[in-house]
């Protein structure tokens, strides 16, 4: 004994439930051809989309890189030093970890990183490098 089955081609009634409300708020109606009423925050600044955000960390690292490398070539050609090419070449490698963690999606990480390394790298030049 089978149950009640529905004709094929047709879908069985859904069960009577509370149908949705609309939630308007109060106020006055737009008067029509008036201008659009804008939202509280349309005034504030617009904020970087992710994949904008990306690109743009990934830009700056990588002209920093560059200018690492120039930096570093523009100081052998100063004075000579294995301590010279560490600090420089860590830099370096500290910009190559920040283009891979901003293409990967890790901007804020990769910001921390750029910024409290580069500010130990000239530290580093300042202090430690005759």
């Amino acid at each position: 004994m089978a149950g009640p089955r529905s004709a094929p081609g047709r879908e069985p009634a859904a069960a009577p439930g509370p149908e949705p409300i609309s939630v308007r708020e109060p106020g006055p109606d737009p008067a029509p051809g008036s201008a659009p009423v804008l939202a509280p925050d349309a005034g504030a600044p617009r904020r970087l989309t992710p994949r904008q955000a990306r690109r743009l960390r990934v830009t700056a690292a990588t002209v920093l890189l560059v200018a690492l490398a120039v930096l570093l070539v523009l100081r052998l050609a100063e004075r000579t030093s294995v301590l010279v090419v560490g600090v420089y070449g860590l830099a370096m490698i500290l910009c190559g970890v920040v283009i891979e963690l901003s293409r990967n999606g890790r901007t804020r990480l990769g910001t921390w990183l750029l910024t409290g390394g580069l500010l130990a790298a000239l530290a580093a030049d300042w202090l430690l490098l005759p």
